[in-house]
């Protein structure tokens, strides 16, 4: 077994700025502290008015205000949007958005060198992270590289106060299952663990007021705190089955981001538990349960988020295809993941009935 006490730890080198009101008061701050002269403002279609408010804050820095995030990151979608940001000669980027516009600012940045801001607007966690990804003939690919680190990230939880309860819940869990993967991922530390299990408290204790209080601006700076600790785990540890099943789940057959989180996280935690007793215990105290995978699961049924792959889509012809692709690469996880175990959590999650 890991020694606790033995571990490696990488601060990300990012400043951060958590207020209400910071999108169009600290943004502007943000981008002078950088020397940004000519900034392009990302987004995708439902967040377009929040960024243009951004823009309008950045005054004559702004250069353009590209609103054409997809989810997934499409390669033709970062071909287009790097394409703008050579023509109008941008030397950096605010993504404003949640998950699908901070991906497509690091695209921008992955190709160009461009920095970028990050002024999220949903718990994703993207923002926290190294990571990029892209999806190219149905295959999503990641990988990790600073350059496409936010210099900047400004949390304002007034951002969050219009985002629908479903879309709420939804990135929320998937801000969960960050925390869940980084207690039990191969370079985690006592300092990870901290977070991890703090973000689950914060995000798990907020989203059942956010479902009734939607506009409570008190839940919204609790549950983007805990995302900001979830998306720091993110950043920090090697993620596992759960995340790579998710990408092959969201790459290949087309289902959206955050739900498909929602409704794998339990069976995967359930699957990986016994071979990571430690990590699924400090996920139960966090969520006040004894048992963490169950605990999950009733916290998407009592919020009323999706429970099952076959609401979100996937055909059960799907499942072995899913399985296939999920043991194609080797990873790092607690549990050896071989075909016939990740299609019996498949098939789980498929028919959405309570984890074993």
């Amino acid at each position: 077994m890991k020694n606790f006490l033995d571990f490696s730890y990488d601060a990300q080198p990012m400043r951060v700025v958590f207020r209400p009101g910071a999108a169009l008061t600290a943004t502007a701050g943000e981008a002078e502290r950088l020397g940004l002269r000519k900034v392009l403002v990302l987004s995708g279609a439902r967040g377009a008015d929040t960024a243009r408010a951004v823009a309008d804050s950045l005054g004559e820095v702004c250069v353009g205000v590209h609103a054409e995030a997809r989810m997934h990151v499409p390669v033709e979608v970062a071909d287009r949007a790097v394409e703008l940001a050579r023509t109008l000669g941008a030397d950096g980027c605010v993504a404003v958005g949640g998950g699908s516009a901070v991906g497509l600012g690091k695209a921008i940045a992955l190709r160009t060198g461009l920095p970028l801001i990050a002024v999220p607007s949903t718990y994703a966690g993207s923002e926290m992270t190294p990571v990029w990804g892209l999806t190219e003939n149905g295959a999503k690919r990641t990988g990790r590289d600073p350059a496409v680190l936010p210099r900047s990230v400004v949390y304002d939880p007034e951002l969050t106060l219009e985002l629908p309860v479903p879309l709420t819940v939804t990135s929320g869990i998937n801000a969960i299952a960050h925390s869940v993967e980084a207690l039990y991922a191969p370079d985690t530390s006592p300092l990870i663990a901290l977070m991890a299990e703090e973000g689950v408290r914060a995000i798990a204790g907020a989203l059942p007021q956010l479902a009734t209080e939607p506009t409570s601006l008190e839940a919204r700076s609790r549950a983007l705190y805990g995302a900001w600790l979830c998306g720091s785990c993110l950043g920090g540890t090697t993620m596992g089955l759960h995340h790579k099943l998710c990408h092959v789940l969201g790459g290949t057959f087309g289902l959206p981001h955050a739900e498909t989180h929602t409704v794998v996280l339990p069976y995967a935690l359930a699957h990986n538990a016994p071979a990571a007793p430690e990590a699924a215990a400090a996920v139960a105290r966090a969520l006040d349960a004894g048992d963490a995978p169950r605990a999950l699961w009733d916290l998407a049924r009592r919020l009323d988020a999706p429970r099952s792959l076959a609401e979100l889509g996937l055909k059960e012809g799907d499942l072995a295809t899913a399985a296939a692709q999920a043991v194609s690469q080797e990873y790092a996880n607690p549990r050896p993941v071989t075909e016939d175990g990740v299609l019996a959590l498949l098939r789980a999650a498929y028919e959405g009935t309570p984890p074993a």
